[in-house]
């Protein structure tokens, strides 16, 4: 009996639900291929191969899913508040300017020059994230409202900004390109992965997964940010400031977005470009969603969104499969995420039926 309602419990777990909605999505997808003619299992087969085949791929896969980690652990630190940052764009644009800035105008020994450039990623997108939160604390202000305002306004600062102060020679588009010994990108790294784009961001990841993991369960900080998020009134009936908790998510959820910010455009791009608004602040979402908004959970679902993104264009040139299907495939997979409660009583009624028929057979 104790097994069985051990596997009951199951039923609620977060990696059954993301296991479910990963496979609903990859399922899904395999019908849209077979609809256009295409065979499922070679689409499938090239996709993931495209991500994995060799260690140059295997370290843009890893740059890749650099990105969506720090956008997954930003919006997944708001939501532990109760609260929805969808202004990751934003945050990552004004985290990513502030590091090419000094990429570009700020020469140290090296050591030193790391420690400016992640500093100055992470205080552009904290103070951009730190505006909604105290829009939210003081006059309740919707967050989801704030930070879409916020994400154009980092946008329409960048098409000024960049062109003005940052453009380099014949370029009218984007920024001039950094330079390898003022970027994130380090010569073992690149030797070690053949040449890909992996850089020193993927472990400022990492650190960010752990530092994370550690406010939300082993912190009095994150205790009570949790707490905010279950229910404000209680929280606030038990003598926890609630409005300086958001204002404090929103600030390292800005802050970890500003990282992201700092990794794609000073590790991976190596320069920036006005007119585009990062899709990864809005895929990170996708991440936080799938990885149940737990920095484990946010970990693996980065790589296994980082596998599709870096397979996608191989599984087109190899195949006759257009690129768009492992988009739709990431947007069913959220859709699917978006539905666990579903699938919460899917599984528990499977449970439930199968203590049932223990019961019936003693």
């Amino acid at each position: 009996m104790s097994k069985i309602k051990r596997k009951e419990s199951l039923g609620s777990n977060a990696f059954l639900m993301a296991v479910s909605a990963v496979i609903l999505g990859l399922v899904a997808g395999a019908i849209l291929m077979a609809a256009i003619g295409s065979n499922p299992f070679s689409g499938f087969y090239y996709l993931f191969r495209g991500g994995l085949m060799n260690i140059e791929r295997i370290g843009n896969t890893m740059a890749t899913a650099t990105t969506l980690m720090l956008v997954g652990l930003s919006v997944a630190f708001a939501f532990k508040t109760g609260l929805f940052n969808i202004g990751a764009a934003g945050q990552m644009l004004v985290g990513g300017l502030c590091a090419t800035i000094v990429a570009h105008k700020v020469f140290l020994p090296r050591p030193l020059f790391l420690v400016v450039l992640i500093a100055s990623g992470l205080l552009g997108g904290a103070i951009w994230g730190v505006i909604p939160g105290l829009l939210k604390a003081r006059f309740n202000v919707h967050e989801v409202v704030a930070t879409i305002m916020m994400n154009w306004i980092a946008y329409w600062s960048i098409y000024y900004f960049v062109p003005a102060y940052l453009k380099g020679p014949s370029l009218e588009t984007e920024s001039a390109s950094i330079a390898l010994t003022q970027s994130l990108r380090t010569p073992w790294l690149t030797k070690l992965f053949n040449g890909s784009y992996m850089n020193l961001g993927f472990f400022i990841a990492i650190i960010c997964v752990i530092l994370v993991k550690f406010i939300l369960d082993k912190t009095t900080l994150g205790f009570g940010l949790k707490t905010v998020g279950f229910n404000r009134h209680c929280a606030e009936y038990a003598g926890i400031k609630v409005n300086s908790n958001v204002v404090i998510s929103m600030m390292i959820a800005g802050g970890l977005a500003g990282l992201a910010g700092l990794t794609f455009y000073t590790g991976y791009s190596r320069n920036m470009q006005i007119g585009v608004l990062p899709a990864q602040g809005f895929d990170g979402i996708a991440v936080a969603l799938l990885g149940a908004s737990n920095p484990i959970g946010v970990f693996f679902s980065s790589l296994f969104f980082g596998i599709l993104q870096s397979g996608k264009g191989f599984m087109n040139a190899m195949t006759s499969v257009p690129p768009e299907i492992a988009d739709t495939i990431i947007a069913t997979i959220i859709y699917f995420t978006a539905t666990s409660v579903l699938f919460g009583r899917i599984w528990e009624s499977i449970f439930k039926r199968r203590r049932k028929s223990a019961k019936e057979e003693q």
